[in-house]
């Protein structure tokens, strides 16, 4: 994979619409990858990010933390561009501001428009990537015959029926996310994920196979799952490793957590957060 340090003039301009999938991996206090749906993630200049910000969430906070960050921006022609970059600074008024609020999403948008503008610095990029479709196609079709294999076996539901079915959409999009070495996070497609069961996510080792044997068993991964409609969710869990499945091999992720990234209302659904508990003592 060759190492860029500055984009190229002409990717630079499919940037700017909105209608493009862009996601920012960030990485939490506790050391752990998180994933978010980001569509207004453009260049400034060939070696500087912006974003604008519209709704709150943890990426907001872990950028403040710990400013490393990888990116991911897919084109509707299927066109990837990754990388990795530093968080710098927010501002909350200047040209870029009015730029992103004369955009016709939300310009035009009754409810909510940006109120914040991030910058991070370009760290590495690796060029324009085209979507391997025949890998992916063929992985989707072996990943969907072995799935079943890699169930869990267990009854105790973490996704609830409309999450497990995103993943199993044939029209959802799937990204993987993990802390690498050097502190920052990596973004993977795994467009070939689905759910072998509430508990777990099971995909081919092919396409972006060199990138996926990088991963140790046993490291703390995050997994995207959205629609091209704009429905998503985001989950956390172990990696578990390759292994033969039905005769084909796959990775699995024991999922342990669930986040809901969609608006108005972003939260934690599993485990279930803990309400507020009455005061049963008096002093």
């Amino acid at each position: 994979m060759k190492i860029y340090k500055e984009f190229e003039a002409a990717d630079m301009l499919e940037f700017e619409p909105e209608a493009k999938v862009g996601l920012i991996a960030t990485v939490s206090e506790e050391g752990l990858p998180h994933i978010t749906l980001i569509t207004a993630l453009q260049a400034k200049s060939p070696t500087e990010m912006i974003w604008g910000q519209f709704s709150e969430g943890f990426s907001k906070k872990n950028v403040k933390t710990n400013p490393k960050t990888g990116f991911l921006i897919m084109s509707l022609k299927r066109d990837l561009w990754r990388g990795k970059a530093i968080w710098k600074h927010e501002e909350k008024e200047g040209p870029d501001y009015v730029m992103f609020n004369n955009k016709p999403m939300f310009r035009y948008n009754a409810y909510f428009g940006i109120h914040t503008v991030h910058y991070m610095d370009l760290v590495e990029t690796y060029g324009k990537e085209g979507l391997p479709l025949l890998p992916i196609a063929l992985s989707v079709i072996g990943t969907g015959i072995a799935a079943g294999s890699a169930k869990t076996g267990s009854r105790e539901r973490i996704l609830n029926p409309w999450s497990e079915g995103l993943f199993n959409r044939l029209d959802s999009v799937k990204f993987l996310a993990y802390v690498g070495e050097d502190g920052f996070p990596s973004i993977i497609p795994i467009i070939q994920c689905k759910a072998a069961d509430s508990r777990r996510l099971a995909f081919g080792i092919a396409p972006y196979k060199e990138e996926l044997l990088k991963i140790k068993a046993g490291t703390k991964v995050a997994v995207f799952g959205m629609t091209l409609q704009m429905e998503d969710i985001l989950v956390r869990g172990t990696f578990g490793g390759f292994k033969r499945y039905g005769g084909i091999k796959m990775g699995t992720v024991d999922i342990d957590w669930v986040y809901n990234s969609m608006p108005p209302k972003q939260g934690q659904i599993y485990p279930v957060p803990e309400m507020v508990k009455p005061v049963m003592e008096f002093r």
